[in-house]
């Protein structure tokens, strides 16, 4: 709970701010200061920032994997780090000068000492310019509307649209947690919550039954795709049992989008990625699509099921839902490859080294290239 401190930190010395998924809405999105995601799954202003940074103050986070892009992001060679943790081993990853301490008066100890001295971050109207083109690219996702159907960024943006500040959102895995971090316009401080650290596929469920176990009056929406709902959904029964009323707010993508993305960034071709069933012509998953309804599914376990294909299906079902008192599922049909794209980031996946397929070879080129850029802790 030291996000007031933070902000009153940031504000006093003009150091512009970063979110990991676990810090995200802590410190209001349209503050001048926060620049939004960083990482694999951040955006252009913070990952931009951070590439030229010659100091990074490490508050709480433990510099994983998907915060640091691998150890990649910080270009700067003179970059120095200082990690404020209360767990030593986190207070010296990125070989960080190591602060193992609260974070709320460690920030209140050190503002003192800055102050003392005198000192204030350098940066100028840079700052502005930044913050402002990525609050523009935005809106462009949110209003990313297509004739063919529901972009899942435009989806994403009219859910966000119609929550309250007090409205918590909960989600875990697939490209949604990208998404989310990227372009999601969080209420109160305490109302995102992303369980990220290992990407649980079927969490969203089981963790929106926690969060309106914790929070009895708020209204609670968890974000998951097609595929997560496929590994757990069950805990649905449990919401219905218990008389516990959640959203689950299911992306159709028709697949395993994010995998797929994932897949074929490393030279590999579309494989079992898509809900298509078994040609007997190929005998290969490249056959009439395999439909969902997840709507229907949500009915049989006593839910309220809504089954979605316009913006106005979207809102109108939102609202019906504030009123229901049971458990609703929004069953968004969404079109593929609909999500957020990567923004100036690198996440070392490993490639083949042998390959007859030149896409992997190129992939593998391409990893070792990026891989030389990357800190070496």
């Amino acid at each position: 709970e030291a996000w007031e401190t933070l902000q009153a930190f940031a504000e006093q010395f003009r150091i512009p701010l970063a979110e990991t998924q676990a810090g995200k809405g802590l410190v209001p999105w349209d503050h001048p200061l926060n620049l939004g995601g960083l990482g694999v799954t951040g955006g252009l202003a913070a990952n931009r920032v951070a590439r030229e940074a010659d100091l990074v103050l490490g508050v709480g986070t433990r510099f994983m994997d998907f915060t640091t892009c691998s150890k990649w992001l910080f270009q700067n060679p003179d970059v120095a780090f200082i990690g404020i943790n209360v767990s030593a081993a986190d207070a010296l990853k990125m070989d960080a000068i190591p602060v193992q301490a609260d974070a709320k008066r460690a920030l209140e100890a050190l503002s003192m000492r800055l102050a003392a001295y005198g000192w204030r971050a350098s940066y100028g109207p840079e700052l502005a310019r930044v913050r402002e083109a990525w609050m523009a690219e935005i809106q462009a996702q949110y209003d990313d509307r297509r004739q063919e159907g529901l972009s899942q960024t435009r989806a994403l943006g009219l859910v966000n649209g119609f929550l309250g500040p007090a409205d918590i959102a909960v989600g875990a895995s697939g490209s949604l947690p990208g998404d989310m971090q990227r372009l999601w316009r969080s209420g109160r401080p305490g109302t995102y919550h992303m369980e990220y650290a290992f990407s649980c596929m079927g969490y969203e469920a089981c963790g929106a039954l926690g969060a309106k176990m914790a929070e009895p009056d708020a209204e609670v929406y968890a974000f998951l795709g097609d595929g997560s709902w496929l590994m757990l959904h069950s805990e649905l029964y449990t919401a219905v049992q218990e008389g516990l009323k959640i959203h689950l707010v299911v992306m159709d993508n028709a697949g395993w989008g994010c995998i797929e993305n994932l897949q074929q960034s490393q030279g590999t071709p579309s494989f079992g990625t898509a809900f298509r069933a078994r040609n007997p012509a190929t005998d290969r998953l490249d056959g009439a699509p395999v439909p969902l309804d997840i709507a229907a599914c949500a009915r049989g376990y006593g839910a309220v099921g809504y089954t979605i294909r316009s913006e106005a299906e979207l809102l109108s079902a939102l609202e019906d839902g504030r009123r229901q008192s049971r458990p609703c599922v929004y069953d968004i049909k969404v079109l593929p490859g609909s999500m957020t794209g990567g923004y100036e980031s690198f996440w070392r996946v490993g490639v083949a080294e042998v390959s007859r397929s030149p896409e992997v070879a190129a992939a593998r080129k391409a990893m070792d290239r990026e891989v030389r850029r990357a800190r070496p802790y």
